[in-house]
């Protein structure tokens, strides 16, 4: 848990930060946010998320609260007053406090929240542990490429998924085809040897990970297809895993009922799993 929160600028004890019961996100979930990962004292891929955080706020016709540089500096000090090495750091802006309606108000002052909460961190020298994922119906809404903290659909799948027990759950269109998980990207190991992701769209969260991971990979000489694939492809897959700033790269080794490969994290995904350890140290 983070000792100290930043709220609409002032660092405050955890325990006392608060917003008002009107504002919007609290309200409408009128509200965008992204995780960064502190990993050792660096920031990663920090210009990144504070990119995709304004793409956000643009699509909601929201400005920028403050520039990506005054962003850093408030990071910054909420890590130095946290005192974390290693940490996920929790960037919310929101439309800010009115009256309830659904219209936009005008001349809001818009909300911003963070907090640092400490972790672990990734080593990919320590055996990856396989989860298993349960394919549930995609209810989201239209537009998963804002990163919105509207995530009732996605709480709501996670938990009929560890309710049936597997650990997460992979999102399924009407017509079968995988979207993500229900906070992480979703990648097979074709038969063909191939590495396949879907493509950025509405229909996903163009995860900063994901970006990172088509680069690295790409650079080590591996065939990235960003398509979508089916859950029967994915079923009958060599290997797979998620990505997100949160888990970084985690296999996965049951789909339903289906086992993946052996039922273990396969060799591909841990050296996929190296190549991002090695980038994190860089």
């Amino acid at each position: 848990m983070s000792r100290f929160a930043y709220v609409n600028g002032a660092y405050v004890p955890h325990e006392h930060a608060s917003v008002h019961i009107e504002d919007r996100g609290f309200q409408f979930a009128d509200s965008v946010y992204e995780v960064i990962y502190l990993y050792k004292g660096k920031l990663i891929d920090a210009e990144a998320h504070l990119k995709r955080l304004e793409h956000s706020l643009n699509e909601l016709d929201m400005d920028m609260p403050k520039s990506r540089a005054a962003f850093m500096v408030t990071i910054k000090e909420l890590v130095r007053r946290n005192r974390v090495k290693t940490a996920l750091i929790y960037v919310q802006v929101t439309r800010g406090s009115a009256v309830r309606d659904f219209s936009y108000p005008e001349n809001t002052m818009p909300s911003v929240v963070m907090t640092a909460r400490r972790v672990a961190p990734f080593d990919a020298n320590v055996p990856l542990k396989g989860i298993k994922v349960m394919s549930l119906p995609d209810i989201r809404w239209a537009r998963c490429d804002i990163k919105t903290t509207s995530l009732l659909a996605a709480s709501m799948s996670k938990q009929k998924a560890q309710d049936n027990g597997f650990d997460d759950a992979w999102l399924v269109t009407d017509d079968q085809f995988v979207t993500e998980g229900t906070s992480n990207n979703a990648w097979i190991l074709r038969e063909d040897g191939r590495l396949q992701t879907r493509k950025p769209s509405h229909e996903i969260l163009n995860g900063i990970t994901r970006q990172a991971i088509i680069k690295l990979a790409g650079q080590k000489g591996i065939e990235i297809l960003e398509d979508a694939f089916s859950l029967d492809e994915a079923k009958k897959a060599k290997e797979a895993f998620v990505t997100s700033s949160s888990a970084c790269v985690k296999p996965v080794i049951q789909i339903d009922d289906t086992t993946i490969a052996d039922g273990k994290p396969g060799l591909f995904t841990q050296q996929i799993a190296k190549i991002y350890a090695d980038f994190l140290e860089e």
